[in-house]
């Protein structure tokens, strides 16, 4: 094994092999010169190497997202840890274990004018579940902190050995038991680049993870669930085949329960609703909208998943909350709507068997309800979508039923993940979209890295800002062939014509919209990508028939929108949906 010859370096890596931390993403830096010899050249790791640090994390992340383990993410010193930022923002609200690692450069050069130097420690505190600051090794060109009168150059080395080691620890440990992103900090003088093959710090211990706690038997629990005659259960992004099929039936068979699902909740029955947002925009404005929406209205509200994408959703639990909350989670409780929530620390899987054992039939027409305004939608829907012109919306109604079944769709914010809420999704597909922060950067390189670990096809469905905003995500040697994006490019910021108040000028088309007249034709060809392009109906259909083939390399369709009235028709959509309820 070839390590670094400083004790610090040798700790990190040690500690990540004992704590099974395998794959290592590398932005290539100096600084950080220690831990690249020693995880490159130890063939336990697999280290990918991605230049660009917003690409690198988001990469990691998406690697993290499917294998539901800490992967780390590795810069060299100054503005490259910043670089970082949003994609830990990104997991720390999604609860994804990324670990990362920022080399750093001793205490007395920090603000005296030395080069890729900041202020690094703590810099990612208010969006970690913990912070390592690790101490410099004194034995390490000693000379230098004596020189620079060091208070390390008078430390004993295996003291501040046990701290790092005990940092690092806690470190991995918080990843691990609280699905939180961590930073750890590590310094480094120089000489960097010596190795050795017999590392001077003792192997790490691990400690047992702290198990989730089974849920009891509570009583009290059932009696309140069998009391209520309106129950709506909602989720939000969710992993894909968690909650056991005969839970899901049980819940199905309840006509006093409503399950409310989302595209990215990954759930799907016959008898759930995943139309969320198209039955509440009819309930909103139907001609007795005040008596409809007080009838849907839950008396127990349950939530479990991560982050809702659906704004309706939301309005509609806090202007017409339910008198109790409960949210199921083992770490996390979000006051999303605004009440009072109980919180349920267990996994959803033992609550409901916990809740659902042996339980009363409760009559009521609380599901029927909804159904009404359901059935009354689906045909508003099939009806308006037949008569619109080629447009985002159509176009959704087009590549939907034709993307392959178990294929991974991805999606980027802020449009794609919000017409898909319109559409029934295959329960073969595993879809994720990062909603964490809602943001459009890092979708591409999430989307790369959870291609990385995932058993078949990958597709991303995309906006064009959020495209071109990360295009860098291209450039690595890690694209599979088999990994499909399509751009929907409306030549602008779409979204922002659908909020109330937009007005058409100058102003609004530069800095809101941010107008462009950009294609990725020669992106893709920069990174070697095939590329198909379509403008409507025709050359989509066209373009749809080959484009999940086989193929040596991957592939790009750009499809291009009219700007002018796709925002029209998303608006028109809303009028004519409540029509008649």
């Amino acid at each position: 094994m070839i390590l670094s010859n400083i004790p610090s370096a040798q700790a990190l890596v040690l500690s990540f092999k004992a704590w099974d931390v395998k794959h290592i993403v590398i932005s290539p830096g100096s600084r950080n010169a220690p831990l690249v010899l020693s995880f490159t050249q130890n063939p336990f790791f697999t280290c990918y190497s991605i230049v660009d640090e917003r690409c690198a994390a988001f990469f990691a992340m998406g690697m993290a997202q499917q294998l539901q383990e800490p992967v780390a993410v590795i810069c060299t010193s100054g503005s490259a840890v910043l670089n970082y930022y949003p994609a830990v923002a990104e997991a720390f609200y999604s609860m994804i274990p990324l670990i990362v690692v920022s080399a750093d450069r001793p205490q007395y050069k920090i603000d005296i004018g030395d080069g890729q130097t900041i202020r690094q420690e703590n810099v990612l505190e208010p969006h970690v579940g913990y912070t390592a600051n690790l101490r410099q090794d004194p034995d390490h060109a000693k000379e230098i902190a004596e020189r620079h009168e060091q208070p390390i150059a008078k430390e004993d080395q295996k003291m501040l050995q046990h701290f790092n080691a005990m940092n690092i620890k806690r470190a991995v440990k918080t990843a691990i038991e609280s699905r939180a992103p961590v930073h750890i900090n590590i310094v480094f003088e120089e000489p960097l680049y010596g190795t050795t093959s017999t590392p001077s710090v003792p192997i790490p211990k691990i400690e047992d993870i702290k198990p989730i706690p089974a849920i009891e038997d509570d009583s009290s629990l059932k009696t309140s669930w069998n009391f209520w005659s309106r129950k709506i259960i909602l989720i939000g992004a969710h992993s894909p085949n968690l909650i056991e099929k005969e839970i899901l039936d049980a819940l199905a068979q309840d006509d006093s329960i409503v399950v409310l699902t989302e595209t990215t909740a990954n759930l799907h029955h016959p008898e759930f609703f995943s139309d969320i947002d198209s039955m509440l925009v009819a309930a909103e404005k139907a001609t007795h909208q005040k008596d409809l929406l007080e009838q849907l209205k839950p008396g127990l509200l349950i939530t479990f998943g991560g982050m809702l994408v659906s704004k309706k959703v939301k309005q509609f639990l806090r202007t017409y909350p339910a008198q109790s909350h409960w949210h199921i989670d083992p770490r996390r409780l979000y006051d999303t709507f605004l009440c009072p929530g109980f919180h349920l620390k267990t996994e959803p899987n033992d609550f409901f068997k916990m809740i659902l054992k042996d339980r009363p039939v409760k009559e009521s027409d609380y599901k029927s309800r909804w159904r009404r305004v359901q059935q009354h939608c689906k045909t508003r829907q099939e009806a308006y979508l037949e008569q619109i012109p080629f447009s985002d919306f159509s176009v959704f109604k087009q590549l939907l039923p034709g993307i392959p079944k178990a294929y991974q769709v991805q999606l980027s914010n802020s449009t794609a993940v919000r017409y898909t809420q319109f559409f029934p999704m295959h329960p073969s597909w595993h879809i994720y979209c990062n909603r964490g922060t809602a943001g459009i950067d890092g979708s591409t390189s999430t989307a790369v890295g959870a291609a990385i670990h995932h058993a078949n096809p990958t597709l991303l469905i995309t906006g064009d800002l959020s495209f071109f905003y990360d295009s860098n995500a291209l450039w690595n040697n890690y694209i599979r062939s088999d990994f499909r994006i399509i751009i929907i490019n409306n030549g602008g910021g779409g979204i922002f014509k659908w909020l109330p108040g937009h007005q058409e000028n100058e102003v609004f088309h530069t800095f809101f919209e941010t107008q462009h007249q950009l294609t990725a034709e020669h992106l893709a060809k920069m990174h070697g990508l095939d590329y198909y392009t379509a403008t409507n109906t025709a050359t989509l259909a066209q373009q749809l028939q080959t484009f999940y083939e086989a193929s040596e390399r991957p592939k790009i369709l750009e499809i291009h929108t009219p700007k002018d009235i796709n925002a029209k028709v998303y608006a028109e959509y809303f009028k004519f949906l409540p029509q008649g309820l």
